[in-house]
């Protein structure tokens, strides 16, 4: 795909015409989408959207740090959509998922066996690594001479190894919080508890076939298609609940958790996309848009 479909000014990155962006074009979308409303919360709450809580008492300029990065992260958004920018906006999400994860590191060190604490760092990689995965794909759509040390085919893979460790996280919070995750299962579904512990084992299944590289694109897609009903059956009909569900008891927490939710589907879809070319066996060792090995 070297040399094919280079970019030309701004002409709108999703004009679907190159084989990659056929199946990546949707996580490609819906990862601008989500991370446009996680700005948007930045801009409209005046803090540090993923977290929620306030920004750090020793911080100078909290409205400025939080309205300041709210625009970049909505400019950044916006620019995933442009050939231009494309590759710059993916390094910039994935700068702002990092300080993300970097606020969420804090509890793993302070009490590294909790099951939560390892959940709230799992969440904010998978954006991070989700951005990664898309920013070489979209590097080697550009024609970029030679791959990098973060756009090598080692390096993707340690990414998907990374976003796989994450769903086995997303999976043990579901075993360790069974009866808090089992409440915002749809009413209209039938064994609550049962549900959640078999979506917890799916995470965790689909979570070990990326660490070890077996049906990793099945295990991909799956993970990608329950983070995507899990915000689709649960997080928007939420803002229609009365009662409010306790579990989504402000907007700012619907917003931010709906948002949130579509953006780890967004980054599992990139992951699923960028395995297009395995055979549902082990993993590939060139990714789709990349020069196959010299034989």
């Amino acid at each position: 795909m070297r040399g094919r479909g280079r970019a030309h000014g701004c002409r709108p990155q999703l004009e679907i015409g190159r084989p990659n962006m056929r199946s990546s074009g949707f996580g490609h979308a819906l990862f601008g989408l989500s991370a446009a409303g996680l700005a948007l919360l930045s801009l409209v709450y005046g803090n540090f959207a993923p977290v929620v809580e306030p920004f750090p008492a020793w911080l100078p300029w909290p409205g400025i740090w939080a309205y300041g990065l709210g625009a970049i992260l909505l400019a950044a958004s916006a620019g995933l959509f442009f050939a231009g920018t494309a590759v710059a906006s993916a390094i910039t999400i994935g700068a702002y998922a990092l300080a993300w994860a970097a606020a969420r590191a804090r509890p793993v060190m302070l009490q590294p066996l909790v099951v939560g604490s390892w959940y709230g760092l799992a969440e904010a990689l998978g954006p991070l690594l989700g951005a990664w995965i898309l920013y070489a794909v979209l590097r080697r759509q550009s024609g970029a001479p030679a791959a990098t040390m973060v756009t090598g085919d080692r390096a993707l893979r340690l990414a998907r190894v990374l976003f796989g460790a994450a769903c086995i996280a997303y999976g043990a919070a579901h075993f360790a919080y069974a009866a808090y995750t089992a409440k915002m299962v749809p009413a209209w579904l039938p064994e609550p508890m049962g549900l959640a512990y078999l979506t917890g084992a799916f995470h965790a299944a689909a979570g070990l076939g990326l660490v070890i590289g077996v049906l990793p694109r099945l295990a991909a897609a799956l993970e990608a298609s329950m983070i995507s009903l899990f915000g689709v059956l649960v997080w928007l009909p939420s803002f229609f609940a009365k009662p409010v569900p306790e579990w989504a008891a402000s907007a700012q927490i619907r917003w931010s958790e709906t948002f949130v939710t579509f953006l780890l589907a967004a980054s599992a879809w990139i992951v699923a996309a960028s395995l297009q070319r395995s055979r549902l066996g082990l993993a590939p060792t060139a990714p789709d848009g990349s020069t196959p090995p010299a034989r």
